[in-house]
């Protein structure tokens, strides 16, 4: 019997159903024991394990296909449509916070935006740059009933821009030689920036440090006598590149074009000139030293000419008076006298001869000392950086050797006296009367 009642139970909960026709049962179970066995429908029993799915209703408010991150190409649209769990025609939505373009269909949550390129071009739009969008849901009646959320709206370009090198100065600078030329090198990052700079130039430079990356400065300083003198127009070209590369090695080139002009080295020509003028200095006392020696040798000459003369003059008149006298003996020296005056000329022209060479030597030596002295004044330097210091120096250069030409066959004299007792000499006033030019007639 208690078989029958477990294999009726089993039947029941395998099938699922309650069994129509319990009265055709023929077992001795008792009226309340089957009514008790006997399930209806939607009716849970412990022992039965029959279970029906139980639904809660959606009341919070949430947005179902919200996409934390978009990413748009430039030109390209973009128009999706949020969606939420509740009657959409009971809230309403709107933005924060939004970029240039983007708006929202207030009623049905459509976001609507339209990459357009001039909105790039004109900067009010950047690539590669998240802009973070505050997006809102109101319901119209309740307003706690809402949501406030946020996304992400990033644009990117496709369209490969090319880094390029922008150093600070134009493209033709120009520089004298002794100064110094300095500008940085900048770069204009595209869609790859430049990651390393070589430099390349058409003359071997040396600089004050390497470009090697953007953003270093370029400083270079011709040396004096850079510039060749067979260079046109005493000026040199220099053309300097610089080549950057991005990580694909993609190159840009800029060229830099530095016109290079002489210019004078004032300390080293300031030198130069002041080593000549005391050249000059020592060989003009030197011509000075010869033209005293000379002088004098004239001098000493004419003096004893003079002497022979004074003696040949007293005794031609000694013998005119001699001769006048009455007695035999005055008359006798009378004719005497006036023979040993003639014979006293051939003993001066052999004592004391004219010394015509020493006296043209003399002449030349002074002249040449005031030529000296003349370009001396005449090429004095104004200031120390004078513009026509170069052409002073070789104008007093070419003058000395000149000079130094014309007297090769003088001898020259070492230097006894100061060289104030030399000027003194030499601008005595009788010393110059000798050699000043006589009028004529």
């Amino acid at each position: 019997m208690i078989n029958r009642k477990f294999t009726y139970i089993l039947l029941v909960f395998i099938s699922g159903f309650s069994l129509p026709a319990l009265s055709q049962v023929t077992d001795t179970l008792k009226q309340d024991t089957l009514k008790q066995d006997t399930l209806k429908p939607d009716t849970l029993r412990n022992d039965t394990a029959i279970f029906k799915p139980i639904t809660q209703e959606d009341s919070v408010l949430r947005i179902r296909n919200l996409n934390p991150y978009i990413t748009l190409h430039v030109d390209s649209t973009l128009q999706y449509k949020l969606e939420i769990n509740k009657d959409e025609s009971q809230y309403y939505w709107f933005l924060k916070n939004s970029p240039v373009g983007l708006r929202i269909d207030r009623t049905n949550g459509t976001l609507i935006f339209k990459a357009e390129k001039g909105l790039f071009l004109s900067g009010r739009l950047k690539y590669d740059i998240e802009y973070k969008v505050m997006l809102g849901v109101q319901n119209l009646d309740n307003p706690a009933d809402k949501i406030d959320t946020s996304f992400t709206l990033m644009f990117y370009n496709t369209e490969i821009i090319p880094s390029k090198i922008k150093p600070t100065v134009n493209s033709i600078l120009y520089v004298d030689e002794g100064d110094s030329v300095s500008f940085k090198i900048l770069c204009e990052d595209g869609s790859f920036p430049i990651d390393r700079i070589s430099m390349t130039s058409n003359y071997p430079i040396k600089t004050a440090g390497v470009v090697t990356k953007c953003g270093d400065d370029f400083k270079w300083s011709p040396p004096f006598g850079f510039v060749k003198s067979t260079d046109p127009n005493k000026e040199r070209k220099v053309i300097v590149y610089f080549v950057g590369s991005n990580k694909f090695n993609v190159r840009d080139t800029s060229m830099i074009q530095i016109i290079v002009k002489e210019n004078i080295n004032y300390p080293q020509k300031v030198l130069e000139y002041e080593d000549l003028r005391k050249t000059i200095n020592h060989y003009s006392n030197q011509l000075k030293a010869t033209f005293m020696e000379l002088d004098k040798k004239v001098k000493r000459t004419k003096g004893t000419r003079t002497t022979f003369d004074l003696t040949s003059a007293a005794a031609s008149l000694g013998g005119t008076v001699f001769s006048s006298l009455p007695t035999d003996g005055q008359k006798t020296a009378g004719k005497i006298l006036p023979s040993a005056g003639v014979a006293i000329m051939p003993v001066k022209e052999s004592t004391a001869p004219i010394k015509t060479a020493e006296q043209n030597s003399a002449t030349l030596v002074r002249n040449a000392i005031k030529r000296l002295d003349y370009m001396m004044q005449n090429n004095t330097l104004v200031g120390d950086k004078d513009p026509e210091i170069v052409a002073k120096t070789q104008k007093l250069r070419d003058e000395l050797k000149a000079i130094q030409v014309q007297l090769i066959e003088v001898p020259t004299v070492e230097i006894g006296d100061s060289p104030e007792d030399l000027d003194k000499y030499f601008n005595n006033p009788k010393v110059n009367k000798k050699y000043r030019m006589k009028k004529s007639g």
